[in-house]
Parts: C-alpha cells; structure tokens; sequence
C-alpha cells in the first residue's frame, strides 16, 4: 500500500479542526495522511489573514500555489467548503439552476471547480489528483447526524437535543437541512442554542457523533470519504 499525503484546503477554523482531530486520524488508518490549510484572505499590518470564503479568487490561488509546491506522485489535494453563502464568483454557479436538486447542483459546481483548476494549471499532472468537495449545505448538517451528541458540549439540555431531533425528523438526510438565510443548519442550531460556537462546540459534538454516524447518515459526505481513504490502494 503506497503512503498518501492529502492536502486539504478548508473554509475556516472549525474546518481545520475536523481535518486535523477527526478525518485525519481516520484516513491515516487507510495510508492517507491528511493536513489542513485555512483559505488565505489577506494581509493586514504584515500579518496572513487565514479563514473564510468570500471569493473564489482566494481558494484559487491557495488551491494553485500548493498543487505548484507538491508535485510529487504521492500527493492529493481535495477542498472542504460550504455550500452556504457559496461566493456569487464561484465556477458555475451563476448559471445554475435552482430547480435542480441541492445534490445534483453540488456535483455540477465540484465538476465546474475542477475543471477551472485544469485550466489553471494544465501543465501540472498533478491536476488529476484534486477531489473538489463542497458541504451541503454547510459543516453543521453533519452534527444533525446524531442529535442527542448535542449533550457533549451541553450537557443536561434535553430540550436541545430534542429541538435538534425534530429538525432532522423533517428530512430525509441531514445534508437536505436548507440554505437559506434563517434556516440553514448553523442557523437553526443557533434558534436553540444561543451560545453554540462552531469551533468549540462543533468539533466536540463532531467527536462524539464519529465519522461512521455522520457517513450513514450523509451520502455525499461518504461519497467523499470512500473516495479519499481508497487512495493509497489507487
């Protein structure tokens, strides 16, 4: 089995969490060794401004800088952003429509992501190892996996938990939870959980919920993590 090094390009803190405490543990169990990145926003008084995904010129030259800085056989590059307040520049996204199906949109806009990277960098083989990956509708859905692993990081708030629990009763799979402005997964947490912070409080349920709970219940999270732990056998 050939040792894998993927490189993950992240919306933001929580993010890099995930990739760092949850995914990469797991894949490394596979032989892929995986490492997070912050998309890079800026500069301010000489310092990187990491986090965030505003434009899509940001995760285009991080995503093209990196593939430049390892080129080697063993090295794969995937994404890991929302699909929530995706930015209105994104490839693809203006001609969308939004009468298809959430998950028939994302594929296009993955297979839009990848093609504008290919164009990119065409002269770069390693183009043909870059997995694009968008959430649906954005990191939280997957906590609305298991919602009574809302109690590791409020514990003893049933109401909570079953607040959550009646959210997720009313569709089929947690990544169809809507992105609408008022309804989106974080949003509706927030209506139950004033005090949620997604980088605390996220990650802890996230590693109480586990990746087995969360590929269950979220197909095109699992799609995504068949396929990375799969590469070191490709």
């Amino acid at each position: 089995m050939t040792c894998v090094r993927l490189h993950v390009l992240v919306e933001g803190q929580t993010e890099e969490g995930f990739v760092n405490r949850i995914l990469g543990p797991e894949l490394a169990g596979s032989g892929v060794f995986a490492d997070a990145h912050r998309i890079t926003t800026g500069r301010r008084r000489g310092e990187i401004q990491r986090g965030g995904f505003v434009q899509y010129d940001h995760l285009a030259r991080d995503l093209s800088l990196w593939m430049k800085q390892d080129q080697g056989p063993e090295s794969w590059f995937t994404t890991m952003v929302d699909f929530y307040r995706l930015p209105t520049d994104f490839p693809g996204l203006a001609r969308l429509s939004r009468q298809l199906p959430a998950a028939d949109r994302i594929k296009r806009l993955e297979a839009a992501l990848a093609d504008d990277m290919t164009l990119r960098l065409n002269t770069l083989p390693v183009c043909n190892r870059f997995i694009p990956y968008i959430q649906l509708h954005e990191f939280e859905a997957l906590l609305f996996s298991a919602p009574a692993a809302f109690v590791e990081a409020f514990p003893g708030d049933e109401a909570l938990v079953t607040g959550v629990a009646a959210i997720r009763s009313q569709f089929k799979t947690p990544e169809d939870i809507d992105e609408s402005p008022k309804t989106a997964p974080s949003k509706r947490i927030l209506s139950l959980a004033r005090d949620y912070q997604k980088p605390v409080a996220g990650l802890l349920i996230a590693e109480r919920i586990g990746l087995a709970t969360m590929r269950s219940a979220c197909p095109h999270f699992d799609e995504w993590l068949t396929r990375l732990s799969s590469l070191a056998g490709s």
